[in-house]
């Protein structure tokens, strides 16, 4: 597992992120983002990301800490950090809002937190593919693979 230190202030972890609109990569915006777990979605200031040509996609509602909901605009967009990329939602967030890094993207590109530390952890890339001489997906995702063809066989069988 790779260990990766973030920016840290106040006992937070920063990280530099690059959001690229996927219609035209030629066009980005970086900044330096909070990383919050407690978020499902990032967030970026609107003006930035209308400034690389991305459009709100609809609205969606969001319970804020305190326990308000708020209908805010959304976009989808390619997410860059630590060496890797994910997509995702992303909201359209005030002028001065601070950008953060939501726990989708994060998990989307194998990254945890270790927050006694705070270290961001870099996980060892899953094996997604079967292996031709094993007919088998490894890593966390081949029980659930397993399984379902288990279900199919179980189906044909009876068919």
């Amino acid at each position: 597992m790779e260990q990766i230190d973030g920016d840290t202030d106040r006992g937070a972890i920063h990280v530099t992120v690059t959001i690229r609109n996927p219609a035209d990569p030629s066009r980005s915006w970086e900044g330096l983002f909070l990383v919050d777990t407690g978020a499902t979605d990032s967030l970026a200031p609107k003006s930035h990301l209308e400034a690389i040509g991305l459009e709100s996609k609809g609205l969606r509602v969001y319970e804020t800490a305190d326990g308000r909901k708020i209908k805010v605009d959304v976009t989808t967009a390619d997410i860059e950090f630590m060496g890797d990329f994910t997509a995702g939602r992303i909201i359209m967030g005030d002028e001065d809002a601070e950008p953060r890094l939501g726990a989708t993207a994060l998990e989307s590109a194998g990254i945890e937190i270790e927050p006694v530390n705070q270290r961001l952890n870099k996980l060892p890339a899953l094996q997604t593919s079967p292996r031709a001489d094993e007919g088998r997906v490894s890593g966390r995702i081949g029980g659930a693979c397993r399984q379902v063809d288990s279900a199919v066989q179980n189906r044909r069988g009876r068919t």
